[in-house]
């Protein structure tokens, strides 16, 4: 049996556009001998495998998604969608190594196979907290040596989001990826905080303090945004590096509206 519940399947086309981009830079896709990459809970529509698949081939031709879902009529939507693919009537390449099957957090993938990457998306935000550490653990036990697992959520349309990367030891980074345009103040992530943060965002806890941070130094930098949106960004960036705070994200993923830092420095107090 698989194990989880069914949860909403919203989806939407290049929703999951921030996260895509940057899986493909994670090391181990370039390393291993066996890039298989798990779509989990891809919802009501295999069309983000498709599109990871897609962004991820450009790093790894031969790279292959599996997209799991546990309701088996969503198997069988994106199993329909596959067809389509290989008979030439969508965008997508009809080469693309692109499969689907019922599955949970226990990712049954095939005899003798681990994940390179498993991404979960948009799928513990409907769980209680609880269930958080056991999903996690779950998913890490199905990756390669030196693979990842990206959990996280995002907003309907792909601009506000943030996930957990984590290494089969355990969580390793937190990223918030934002649309610049138009951003009003960086906290709008908190709606859209991982399952193990979203309940923490209140005083005493460090990803409290971490959003109150970016705030503070969004507006310090407001004078930038004559030149932009994306130098106010990196001068917000450079200012929370200053403060202290470990920031790991090179200045052309900075462009992209993006910030990692250590796991630690949001991690949930004891």
């Amino acid at each position: 049996m698989p194990i989880g519940a069914v949860t909403r399947g919203t989806t939407g086309t290049n929703r999951l556009r921030r996260v895509d981009r940057f899986i493909g830079t994670l090391p181990v896709l370039r390393r291993t001998d066996d890039p298989l990459v798990v779509d989990l809970g891809y919802g009501a529509s295999g069309v983000t495998a498709f599109e990871l698949q897609a962004r991820l081939a450009g790093v790894r031709p031969d790279v292959e998604v599996i997209g799991f879902e546990i309701a088996p009529e969503r198997v069988a939507t994106a199993t329909a969608q596959l067809k389509d693919v290989r008979d030439g009537r969508t965008p997508f390449d009809r080469d693309a190594r692109v499969s689907f099957a019922v599955g949970g957090f226990e990712v049954p993938l095939p005899a003798g196979r681990d994940a390179a990457v498993i991404r979960a998306f948009n799928v513990l935000r409907q769980y209680d907290e609880s269930a958080v550490p056991d999903a996690w653990q779950r998913m890490l036990g199905r990756l390669q040596p030196g693979g990842r697992l990206v959990e996280g959520t995002c907003n309907e349309v792909g601009r506000v989001a943030s996930w957990v990367t984590l290494a089969p030891e355990g969580p390793e980074s937190f990223t918030v990826s934002l649309r610049l345009s138009e951003l009003e103040h960086p906290s709008i992530v908190a709606e859209r905080l991982p399952k193990a943060l979203i309940h923490r965002n209140v005083p005493g806890e460090n990803v409290h303090r971490f959003l109150a941070e970016l705030d503070r130094f969004w507006q310090h930098n407001a004078g930038l945004g004559s030149y932009g949106p994306v130098q106010r960004w990196i001068a917000t960036v450079g200012a929370m590096a200053d403060a202290g705070w470990s920031v790991r994200t090179p200045k052309r993923r900075q462009r992209l509206g993006e910030l990692t830092v250590d796991w630690a420095d949001v991690a949930p107090a004891a």
